[in-house]
């Protein structure tokens, strides 16, 4: 009889942690590097960093995302909003801190932009790996 008992506790215990485990998808991973593109946005992944290209604006981060077991990434970079004609002498760009975040996988990625200083959303893109996208630049 304790043997049944032990026996039931055990598989009791296999099920749960199985269970517990299930949620888990992959390792961390990193960005490999290569071109990302979607509407309205294009991004070149770096060796040590990223550049984003969007209308009217454009981005950097001081590195290269790397995701959590879930697939999820959260890094902070800058925001630059560009416009049209030329660029005057000593003007200053209008840049700001930002938060680029979301979830990758080999064949997608979901990216929200999100100014730090406002808290204003700038937008969500989906891109997809060796697409240089399609960006619209002010004129």
């Amino acid at each position: 009889m304790m043997l049944v008992r032990a026996w039931s506790a055990l598989i009791a215990i296999g099920a749960v942690a199985g269970y517990a485990c299930a949620g888990a998808t992959t390792a961390p991973s990193r960005l490999q590097p290569g071109v990302w593109g979607g509407d309205h946005i294009s991004m070149m992944v770096a060796d040590a960093s990223t550049h984003l290209e969007l209308d009217c604006a454009h981005g950097d981060i001081p590195g290269v995302p790397t995701s959590d077991r879930q697939g999820q990434f959260e890094v902070a970079g800058t925001y630059v909003r560009e416009h049209g004609g030329p660029i005057r002498p000593g003007e200053i760009p209008e840049s700001h801190p930002a938060i680029y975040s979301g979830r990758f996988t080999s064949t997608t990625m979901t990216l929200a932009i999100r100014l730090s200083d406002t808290s204003e959303p700038v937008g969500t893109f989906t891109l997809v790996p060796g697409s240089s996208g399609r960006v619209v630049k002010c004129l």
